[in-house]
């Protein structure tokens, strides 16, 4: 009960621009949450679909596997789809690689939606305590310059001290969201690599089935 009353206190004590930074924490951490449940589920349906796919890659069942890829909602799928849909029109590795490229330049922004806001809210939440501080301050010395000599030291140092919780809440905030951030877009990278590498495995299978079948 004397933490939460510690953390009320220093809430109330740091003024107005407590609120933005409440909001942008909120706002952050939504989009962590789905972010992070986005990826992990890309992760698990990707795996999903490749384990499915490539006994019929490995058969020379195009046809089924085009049919599979088109109904499922993996990311990597649409990325087989444009292979698979250029194998009935060329034998040529390099068109099936270009298409499942450009595959893969749409599936890439969908899987870095929005991860990029927790930086810009990192930032703001620090410019937001920083600016509540000034603001404070300025309020400070204004409230100093008038009151009794006797009592300025001690009003002066109060005062600063109240106005500065504003920056220490806006690091709070601040930090555990650019960590945030980095953890996805960690997870993120290794997801593209994941997809880039199976696209180099099914090109090399596409080739080994196209190849005896010339």
């Amino acid at each position: 009960m004397e933490s939460f009353n510690v953390i009320v206190r220093f809430f109330q004590e740091g003024g107005a621009f407590m609120y933005p930074i409440v909001v942008v924490l909120a706002v952050g951490v939504a989009i962590a949450f789905e972010r992070y449940l986005f990826l992990s589920r890309a992760k698990s349906t990707n795996q999903t679909m490749w384990e499915q796919l490539m006994p019929l890659v490995q058969q020379g069942n195009f046809q089924q596997a085009l049919n599979m890829t088109t109904e499922s909602g993996a990311a990597i799928s649409k990325i087989l789809t444009y292979g698979l849909t250029r194998i009935p029109h060329t034998k040529n590795r390099d068109e099936i690689e270009t298409a499942m490229d450009e595959g893969l330049m749409e599936v890439i922004p969908t899987l870095e939606r929005r991860t990029h806001y927790l930086a810009t809210f990192a930032n703001i939440a620090t410019l937001l305590g920083l600016l509540g501080t000034i603001i404070g301050l300025i309020q400070a010395f204004t409230a100093v310059s008038n009151a009794d000599p006797a009592e300025k030291a001690d009003l002066l140092s109060s005062s600063i001290s109240v106005a500065m919780n504003t920056t220490a809440f806006g690091l709070m905030v601040a930090i555990p969201l650019l960590l945030i951030y980095t953890l996805l877009q960690t997870k993120t990278t290794e997801l593209v690599d994941s997809m880039e590498m199976a696209t180099v495995k099914f090109l090399n299978n596409i080739s080994e089935r196209l190849g005896r079948a010339a």
